[in-house]
């Protein structure tokens, strides 16, 4: 099915590319969510007519990410959680842990822009975790687990 992009798509291309992909893609992923839609005539020619819109648009969400990226670059945030003698968590640090440790110091994250590698964090200790604000804008963080009496 050929789309044409609203924004870009990592692994897909830029603004106002028009693209083939599968069919189940396009309708159950790009199309919902607005990142793209059919490569028709009549969508061709809007998109061509608000195309500076779009891009102006876009330039300043990459600028508000770009602000925040700088405010959470280098952050550390402790999380306590219950645990073993030997270090082992009761569960474990998910992203929405995380998510909630950065809500209480005032930075807005969603559950999906946390990327923690290697899974939840079952181990007290110190990981870098990024934070994918945009698709070419990652804040690197810290995230300090500590046990809990």
């Amino acid at each position: 099915m050929q789309i044409i992009l609203m924004e870009k798509v990592i692994n897909l291309g830029q603004l106002g590319d028009v693209v083939k992909v599968k069919n189940g893609y396009a309708r159950n992923f790009l199309i919902p969510t607005g990142r793209a839609k059919r490569a028709t005539e009549a969508n061709v020619a809007e998109f061509a007519a608000r195309r500076a819109e779009l891009e102006a648009a876009e330039a300043a969400k990459l600028a508000d990410a770009q602000a925040r990226a700088e405010k959470l670059n280098g952050l550390n945030v402790q999380i306590a959680q219950m645990a073993g003698v030997d270090g082992k968590l009761f569960g474990s640090v998910t992203n929405a842990d995380i998510v909630a440790a950065l809500a209480q110091l005032g930075f807005t994250v969603e559950k999906a822009q946390v990327r923690v590698s290697g899974g939840h964090l079952k181990q007290i200790g110190e990981y870098p975790i990024e934070i994918a604000l945009h698709t070419d804008v990652v804040a690197n963080i810290t995230v300090t687990v500590v046990g809990e009496q």
